[in-house]
């Protein structure tokens, strides 16, 4: 879809469609009221006759309003004046797009851009509308043998600004949200895969192209490099695979060398059955997007790249499958770390933090700057959390509180989980240094205790993303979260998030 930032009165658009807002209790913005003035009170008469309410979400299309110069009018319900926030201007946006897509328009002006939201600014109305509309419009279809067409898509979207003085931050948003879609849509893509194509190698494969399209630099560690380097707890969920791990390593330079990264580690279990502690077979096909940590770490690096953000960014994605066999690792078997640290491995279902592990290890030779790690990890963590927040935990207070405020920021939230040292006790081995597991009880917090026994040398943070990164039922699919939080948090180390 192609973009445009623009300052006009919505009755001089020569566009397919208008997009403007009504509130509750029939209530005109001031983009509806000046297309109805030109009416001559067409829009005023429709609205009074309740054919729109103007609650959140609802849509009624118009054609031939007179005064306008456009074939159409889309009116948007933007629910109660007092109530409108972040959510409901979203919720505004994807519907609009949504029935843009649908109309028959190949273009469309819409004037959503221009209303107050609390304490929100042009630049992030136009970034979030971007980041929306792509979303809204994103289809995987790749292996359908016969696609569903749309008669006539949406092409170009105008977001129309209220005053020309907001035109170039407008324009430098637009290109933000761009970057930031095109990572999303970089994330779902790969999550969306089904597991016989995106194996540990295809993940390699697409990382070196995108390194190689965007001159980056791509390092892919084998088996054998693991081995050398002490990566035991790594290759112990490996072992029952066919698929061999890779350990992927793609550098981002925007600033000087010497300049300490920012590093992003994202889980890349391809495909988790649990190995020997196997899962049950309800929704295990749900298990391809386990690597979805990997995926939004090379979504962010895109958008990064795509910005040209003047920082530094490596990021680190291990991946392997986790599947049964003959070599398969078993409960209570003992390996030992990169770190030196060894693990006694009670469930093989809680692979995620063995292959973090050497993961944040092997980030210590970098010198970051800080870490942040995503993961897929615990299922405890959809029973705190659910599907709105991920879970974040950190070593550092203040590392939390900048990733929070850029999930507000973005509208990809996440929520501060505790890391305190009570819980270490449950990770307890009589037998090795730690075990894998830390009992029924705070399940997402243990496996974070767990990870942080290989983050002392760093500033660094957590994000479990298992309730976020997809969605099941009839939206099924990947959500590219949180691609949108780690890019606006790197916005705001960059200095460049108006």
């Amino acid at each position: 879809m192609e973009f445009s930032i623009k300052s006009g009165s919505p009755e001089k658009q020569r566009s397919a469609c208008v997009v403007v807002g009504v509130f509750e209790s029939r209530k005109l913005t001031l983009p509806a009221e000046l297309l109805d003035k030109a009416g001559s009170g067409y829009i005023g008469d429709i609205v009074r006759r309740g054919d729109m309410e103007g609650k959140s979400g609802t849509t009624l299309l118009l054609h031939n309003v007179p005064g306008t110069l456009c074939d159409r009018v889309l009116l948007i319900g933007l629910g109660k004046e007092k109530d409108f926030r972040e959510k409901e201007f979203a919720q505004a946006i994807r519907s609009a797009v949504k029935t843009l897509n649908e109309t028959g328009a190949f273009d469309a002006s819409i004037f959503l851009t221009e209303l107050a939201v609390k304490k929100r600014d042009v630049a992030w109305r136009v970034r979030q509308t971007a980041i929306i509309a792509l979303d809204a419009t994103y289809r995987f279809d790749h292996f359908k043998s016969k696609k569903e067409e749309i008669r006539r898509p949406l092409r170009k979207l105008t977001l129309c600004v209220e005053r020309r003085n907001e035109l170039a931050p407008a324009e430098e948003a637009l290109k933000q949200g761009i970057a930031i879609a095109e990572g999303m849509t970089l994330a779902k893509d790969l999550g969306n895969q089904p597991p016989n194509v995106c194996n540990p190698a295809y993940l390699a494969e697409r990382a070196s192209t995108l390194a190689a399209d965007l001159g980056l630099t791509c390092e892919v560690l084998e088996r054998d490099d693991m081995e050398k380097l002490g990566m035991h707890s790594l290759l112990s969920v490996a072992n029952g695979a066919r698929q061999p791990p890779k350990l992927i390593v793609v550098h981002y330079r925007g600033t000087r060398p010497s300049d300490k990264p920012l590093v992003l580690v994202g889980k890349g279990v391809t495909f988790d059955t649990g190995g020997i502690s196997l899962k049950p077979a309800a929704d295990m096909d749900e298990m391809k997007y386990d690597m979805c940590g990997a995926a939004s770490v090379l979504g962010t690096l895109l958008a990064v790249a795509r910005m040209k953000l003047p920082i530094n960014v490596t990021i680190i994605v291990p991946a392997t499958e986790n599947m049964p066999g003959g070599n398969a690792t078993r409960p209570g078997d003992i390996v030992t770390s990169l770190s030196g640290q060894t693990i006694e491995i009670l469930n093989t279902d809680a692979e995620g933090r063995l292959i973090l592990c050497d993961a944040l290890t092997y980030a210590e030779r970098l010198e970051p700057d800080t870490v942040i790690d995503v993961a897929t990890l615990t299922g405890a963590c959809v029973v705190a959390l659910g599907g709105v927040a991920s879970g974040l935990f950190a070593n550092k207070d203040s590392l939390a509180r900048e990733l929070l405020d850029a999930g507000d920021e973005a509208h990809d939230r996440a929520w501060h989980m505790p890391l305190w040292d009570d819980y270490q006790e449950l990770l307890k081995s009589p037998f090795a240094d730690m075990a894998n597991i830390g009992g029924r009880y705070g399940g997402a917090i243990t496996a974070a205790c767990f990870l942080s026994r290989f983050t002392k040398k760093y500033d660094w943070a957590h994000l479990d993303i298992a309730g976020t990164a997809w969605k099941s039922g009839a939206d099924k699919g990947a959500t590219g979260r949180p691609v949108s939080l780690l890019t606006h948090y790197i916005l705001q180390r960059a200095g460049q998030l108006n």
